[in-house]
């Protein structure tokens, strides 16, 4: 192992090759103020970890540690500008009409090879960038978040979209301006964090605060009859990772079999379908798999053991 802040064997500092463990916020129920702080949108997209490996090499990795770069190969051209031995640690939306679209963003994750060149032009995805963990095989996690935000604009500002910082504050009003205006253009709250703190990957050093307690999911698959599904698996924002819902009401079953009932366009891309999902204190469940186009409301609670996902209502056109 290469010493800190050093490029190992391959451009990038230790422990900075995949999988790499992101940083994580915690929920708060009012904005945090105070000296020293700084206060970001947060998008609803999924998050993403570029690395710009020496040579033409990138890799795309979201949260789950899953390499999704065939899925984006808009962005994994873009990053090919970028100086190697650079990763970025950021969140990909894509905007529809004036707001991100989680529905989208996952209709692209979930795309083939195949099939991502063509999604990739009628639906260009953006990266918005909140935090650089190293440049030019320089580690800079240790380093102040000031300095890394520094770094961060310097580094993306000449380049331009798709790949550009997000918007970033140290006034609490302004910040609450934002709270305030930009729900309607996707944005889901703020995050906040520590002028002075280094990245800790996996630690929940930044605090987040959303403006509700509910959120938007993609629904990618179901357990039980089609015409009455059981419960949804699901994609929630910022994690990649399919979750089962709590078993539905008997009304949102008759919805969600309507809903599901007629193949959408790509289903041919989830034919010999094999896919399982964790459920809590079951193990591994088979699903069946869905074209990422229903959304649902859900609501993400927090047991002793384990997170619920409820699903509130389904967003049909019924």
């Amino acid at each position: 192992m290469s010493p800190a802040g050093r490029p190992g064997s391959t451009g990038l500092p230790a422990g900075l090759d995949p999988p790499v463990r992101v940083a994580l916020a915690r929920s708060v129920g009012s904005l945090p103020r105070g000296a020293g702080l700084a206060y970001e949108p947060k998008f609803d997209g999924h998050r993403m970890v570029v690395l710009r490996y020496p040579g033409d090499k990138v890799l795309l990795q979201a949260r789950s540690g899953r390499i999704v770069t065939a899925a984006f190969p808009d962005l994994a051209e873009a990053a090919r500008e970028l100086p190697a031995g650079t990763v970025l640690d950021g969140e990909v939306v894509v905007w529809r009409e004036g707001r991100t679209d989680f529905a989208a963003v996952q209709a692209r994750a979930a795309a083939t090879p195949a099939r991502a060149p063509a999604l990739a032009r009628r639906l260009p995805a953006s990266y918005a960038a909140f935090d650089v963990l190293a440049e030019g095989g320089t580690d800079l996690r240790a380093k102040r978040y000031e300095v890394r935000r520094e770094r961060l604009v310097a580094l993306l500002g000449p380049l331009g979209p798709p790949l550009q910082p997000v918007p970033m504050t140290t006034d609490p009003e302004l910040a609450v301006t934002w709270y305030e205006t930009l729900p309607e253009a996707g944005v889901e709250g703020l995050v906040v964090k520590r002028l002075d703190s280094t990245y800790r990957g996996g630690a929940r050093l930044w605090e987040k605060l959303r403006h509700t307690d509910t959120r938007d999911a993609v629904v990618v698959g179901y357990t039980g009859p089609a015409q009455r599904p059981s419960a949804l698996v699901l994609v929630v924002p910022d994690d990649d990772t399919p979750a089962l819902s709590s078993p539905l009401a008997p009304a949102l079953r008759i919805q969600a079999g309507r809903a599901l009932g007629v193949p959408a366009a790509g289903a041919e891309d989830l034919a010999d379908d094999d896919s399982t999902v964790t459920a809590v204190g079951v193990g591994e469940v088979p699903y069946r798999r869905v074209p990422p186009e229903l959304t649902a409301e859900v609501a993400r609670g927090t047991t002793r053991q384990h997170n619920l996902i409820t699903v509130l209502r389904l967003r049909t056109t019924e």
